[in-house]
């Protein structure tokens, strides 16, 4: 059986993925399925760098506006709402795009990771975040990684949602969390795949950064984010828990001054990138994409197009037509 095509065009925040991913869809007949964990918000717009209506140039673009901030977006229900569309991308005769730079989303998309056997306990799911609600997220990392020490590697403290997943599938599978996906990475892909990772010199990234953290305040982040509050968003929600949100609601709730909640965003942006970028480095068959390797974004996109159809062997659609 013939495998069907897949795109994936992903690397650090801030790197330049969204123009070059349009002129990839036009390029190929494609159109875009958003792997973002933030951009899948309404109402949340500034903060996550979400592509406009503008920049889209009439590429049909899917997982963008799709929940509201109160909803609870997760990987399961990424995979779940991204193989929808993929199959309606599909019925249309163009090729799927995967777009964007949560790594774990696209993992589970690309190797159809099967995440049936964490459905979770929801008594013990309690007690976790009860734990984490009196001692500390830093307190639960600690129970991770006295069982799962790759995981808690992996795994942000902060990101308290992931830090329970894992110890809830511990808990009920006595298997730590980080085999199980490394078991599921191994297999292989049922698409015909070409993942890029589109990348820039470290000091450029973190200037890039700095001056997308700027517009975005310029933009009127701050505004952005005493609406979500004002309309009882709480720091305690997954949507409030992005970069941009948690440092302007931890302002607004008095935690700290605005020049210290934007320093820390800076900061935090920066070593999410890090993240970002060492988890693409783990995955296999990534073909890296470095930027000042290139003379600019339209020979970037012909090296792209040339693996696409010479090594993946993938039909343009816009060929077909």
């Amino acid at each position: 059986m013939t495998k069907k095509p897949l795109l994936i065009l992903t690397g650090p925040t801030a790197v330049g993925k969204t123009a070059l991913s349009i002129a990839l869809a036009k390029a190929v007949g494609g159109e875009i399925i958003s792997a973002d964990s933030m951009q899948v918000y309404r109402g949340m717009d500034i903060g996550s760098a979400k592509i406009t209506r503008e920049e889209m140039s009439d590429v049909a673009h899917y997982l963008i506006d799709e929940l509201e901030p109160e909803e609870e977006f997760h990987v399961v229900r990424f995979q779940e709402l991204a193989k929808k569309y993929m199959d309606r991308i599909y019925e249309k005769g163009k090729i799927p795009i995967l777009v964007g730079g949560t790594g774990f989303y696209i993992q589970a998309v690309l190797y159809d990771i099967d995440f049936t056997q964490n459905d979770g306990d929801s008594s013990y799911r309690s007690r976790l975040e009860q734990l984490a609600r009196e001692k500390g997220n830093a307190y639960l990392h600690d129970l991770l990684a006295a069982v799962d020490k790759k995981a808690a590697q992996e795994i942000h403290a902060n990101n308290v949602k992931r830090v329970i997943r894992a110890l809830e599938f511990y808990h009920e599978s006595k298997t730590p969390i980080s085999a199980h996906n490394e078991e599921q990475r191994r297999k292989e892909s049922p698409y015909n795949a070409a993942y890029f990772v589109l990348n820039e010199n470290r000091q450029v990234l973190y200037e890039r950064i700095g001056q997308r953290v700027d517009r975005m305040l310029e933009s009127g982040l701050l505004d952005e984010v005493r609406t979500l509050k004002a309309r009882g968003c709480t720091s305690g929600m997954v949507s409030m828990q992005g970069l941009g949100y948690k440092e302007m609601l931890d302002y607004l709730d008095g935690n700290c001054t605005y020049e210290e909640a934007v320093y820390r965003l800076k900061r935090d942006t920066r070593h999410f990138a890090k993240r970002q970028i060492t988890w693409f480095r783990r995955e296999r068959d990534v073909i890296w994409l470095q930027k000042e390797n290139f003379s600019g974004s339209e020979e970037i996109l012909a090296y792209m197009l040339d693996i696409i159809e010479h090594q993946r062997g993938i039909t343009l659609c816009h060929k077909l037509q």
